[in-house]
């Protein structure tokens, strides 16, 4: 997936927020989608802080879209020219020079279906849009362009990773029990509804089948594709499907409607103002309640007179319809650096069958991470780097982290506040929200989770403790005794991994997306556990990197590459913590890097079955899973904290198929997924959805379905066809 923003590109931060003093939805809503119209006319005064480029002291809000096009226009030709820059949006603004990394076409082959289910030969075409060599184009009111966009990269640079939501039916390795996580597969009473390739599939789970029932593209009847459909969640009878569209320059969401008999129609699709919001490690899009949260980064700039910020459109072409309230749209609290910024956050209610949208949004560097707890989202806002090109920034600091800023934003709606901190967070895991206090691991060093920012941090490693009562309007800086020193990660490695377990911090470092290294025979690696009660960190050495840490129950499992194989680490958080059992799989990698590859399902204390896609040989590249499907999803017993092999369920078509796929042809978001759904087992492996039943301590196939091949070939195509929706 391409980097739309080089290192050097600053964001303005757009929270939507969560729709609160929203009107009741009627009994019958109307079908149309009714997107709200913001005028700039806005009942907040424009308060004074001073110059425009100058930073605040506190939460200020602009107040009026004249006030922010005065702050950028004056930003341009003072703020960057004190700081050693060009003016925004001249001629010869901040680029990145060289060439990046390519796009791989408009389409990608035929899948191959195979016992490992690879994608097959198909070249596609197109050869993408990489970085260009030119100075590249800033932020003006000047009639500058901007640069073309890069396509998503066919590879991934070197690097690369739950709890659940509250109900029998949740599927997704979520972080936060109540918030629900993006994803490729969700349930909707009797049905899976699977994502993938740009298209949506639904699939029956009767008691004595599996048959699928539907199937429609992603981009919406009668319209053309345009993007990369990336991850949905599913609220009553509605669909949502997250996608980014770089023709569009816009996040795309898509409406559907889904009924009890599982068949699927496109309603509507909608386009949100944004750049790529693209992560290694983190989903973009939550669902709170009937509200669908969503991050993506906004790139403040003027377009003649019209800003970029948070605005909604019906089609590509169409007029922006803005959802920014101006009163909500905060000026910068730290040195923004090269240039503003916007991410964005949305917030829609999904009650009714509307799309109702608010915004709220400050301006600040580039860098950040986010994360959505039961009451908030937090946002933490990186400053700069000491170094970037090969150069010392004069805006950093020697011998200190870079200074940052944390917003939290209530997801009751009350008042936003913020608190300045050091540092950067990994990812979504840095951060435990716990007792009216946030707690966040940090790095000195870090770009935020961008793209893959996530898996080049460096630097000493802290803990960072922030009582909720201290984020505030006068935005506070964390005094020194809010943080704690942590042991260091050692040696050369291409990624970090971290995870909260209750009071438990478990962090160490891994190979991520750039494949196994050579280590010798009998190397061990170091996980730190931290217990925050107690404030004692324990060093616990396992036999393989690190790579992927799950709670698994009161306790933790840590997953890695030792030699040609995948070890699983179960540390028992005990008062010392200690590995209490541990298990190898011969010449295997996983198939999934993310969090939401993996499930664990409790039966007991100590007690469960957890499931892991992974893929036979293979030198553990993360990249390999944006072009191939796992060869199975295997299973452990886990009793005791020992694990037991209970074999797997595997992919077993013999032959290719053509899937005639037109958009989002490369999995971003993963293909493959183990899913435990009423005390029945399954494996999602590309387009096969394998079920299996546990007899003598194993795990055997009881039945499967290829659901592309069934519904390419007409049988239960729900997708709109008429004759194929005649009543049964």
């Amino acid at each position: 997936m391409q980097n739309t923003m080089t290192r050097h590109t600053t964001l303005a931060l757009v929270l939507v927020a969560c729709g609160c003093q929203r009107a009741t939805p009627t009994p019958t809503p109307p079908v149309a989608v009714d997107v709200p119209r913001v005028t700039d006319a806005t009942q907040a005064a424009t308060a004074d802080a001073g110059p425009p480029s100058a930073v605040s002291p506190r939460l200020v809000a602009f107040g009026s879209a004249d006030a922010v096009r005065t702050w950028i226009n004056t930003y341009g030709t003072d703020g960057l020219r004190r700081r050693g820059g060009s003016p925004i949006g001249s001629a010869n603004g901040l680029g990145a020079a060289g060439t990046g990394l390519g796009g791989g076409g408009s389409a990608e082959g035929t899948i191959g279906m195979g016992s490992i289910g690879t994608l097959g030969s198909g070249a596609g075409t197109g050869s993408g849009q990489g970085y260009g060599s030119g100075a590249g184009a800033g932020l003006s009111a000047a009639a500058a362009s901007p640069a073309p966009a890069p396509a998503r990269a066919a590879r991934a640079p070197a690097g690369g990773p739950g709890a659940r939501v509250g109900g029998a039916d949740s599927i997704t390795n979520n972080q936060v029990e109540g918030v629900d996580e993006g994803d490729i597969v969700k349930t909707h009473g009797e049905h899976l509804v699977i994502l993938r390739r740009g298209r949506l599939f639904s699939v029956r789970l009767g008691a004595t089948a599996v048959t699928p029932v539907s199937m429609v593209d992603a981009y919406g009847r009668g319209r053309a594709p345009g993007g990369w459909y990336d991850e949905m969640l599913v609220d009553g009878d509605t669909i949502v499907v997250i996608g980014y569209s770089y023709r569009a320059r816009a996040t795309e969401v898509g409406l559907f409607d889904i009924d009890a008999e599982g068949a699927i129609r496109w309603r509507d699709t909608l386009f949100v103002r944004s750049s790529d919001y693209y992560s290694s490690r983190n989903y973009a899009s939550r669902l709170v309640g009937h509200h669908l949260v969503m991050y993506m980064p906004v790139p403040l700039r003027l377009e003649g007179s019209e800003l970029s910020l948070a605005a909604v459109r019906h089609t590509p072409d169409a007029a922006w319809e803005t959802v920014m309230d101006y009163a909500r749209l905060y000026r910068p609290v730290q040195a923004v650096g090269y240039g503003p910024v916007v991410h964005t956050v949305m917030s829609c209610d999904l009650s009714g069958r509307g799309f109702d949208c608010r915004a709220i949004g400050v301006v600040g560097p580039s860098g950040r991470n986010f994360y959505v707890s039961g009451s908030a989202v937090y946002l933490w806002v990186n400053g700069q780097n000491r170094r970037g090109y090969g150069q010392a920034n004069p805006l950093a600091e020697a011998n200190l982290p870079a200074p940052a800023v944390l917003y939290r934003m209530p997801l009751d709606c009350s008042a936003i506040g913020a608190v300045k901190a050091r540092g950067a967070p990994l990812d979504q895991f840095s951060f435990d929200e716990r007792d009216g206090t946030l707690r966040v691991l940090v790095r000195a060093d870090g770009a935020g989770e961008s793209m893959w920012s996530a898996e080049v941090t460096s630097g000493d490693v802290g803990f960072l403790r922030v009582p909720v009562g201290r984020f505030g309007e006068e935005v506070p800086t964390m005094e020194r005794t809010a943080y704690r020193g942590l042991p260091r990660v050692a040696g050369s490695t291409s990624a970090m991994h971290n995870r909260f377990v209750g009071d438990a911090l478990l962090y160490g470092a891994g190979d991520g997306w750039g494949g196994r290294r050579n280590v010798p025979a009998g190397t061990t690696h170091p996980v730190w556990v931290y217990d925050a009660g107690r404030d004692r960190t324990t060093q616990v050495d396992v036999s393989h990197s690190i790579e992927r840490i799950e709670p698994m129950g009161r306790d933790a499992l840590v997953v890695g590459n030792e030699g040609t194989g995948l070890t699983f680490s179960a540390v028992a958080l005990d008062e010392t913590p200690t590995v209490a059992g541990r298990h190898t799989v011969r010449n295997a990698a996983q198939g999934e890097t993310r969090s939401h590859g993996f499930f664990y399902l409790p039966s007991g204390d100590r007690t469960g079955m957890l499931g892991l896609p992974v893929t036979a040989g293979g030198d553990g590249n993360g990249w390999r899973q944006l072009r191939g499907v796992s060869s199975s999803v295997m299973f452990l017993g886990v009793e005791g904290l020992r694990f037991r092999d209970l074999g797997a369920l595997r992919s077993g078509t013999a032959s290719a198929v053509d899937d005639h796929c037109v958009a989002s042809c490369a999995d971003w978001y993963g293909n493959a997924r183990p899913i435990f759904w009423r005390n029945r087992v399954f494996a999602l492996l590309g387009y096969e959805l394998v079920e299996g039943s546990i007899t003598g301590g194993r795990v055997r196939e009881s039945r499967r379905t290829d659901f592309l091949r069934t519904l390419l070939n007409g049988a239960n195509d729900r997708s709109g066809n008429v004759f194929n929706n005649l009543p049964d």
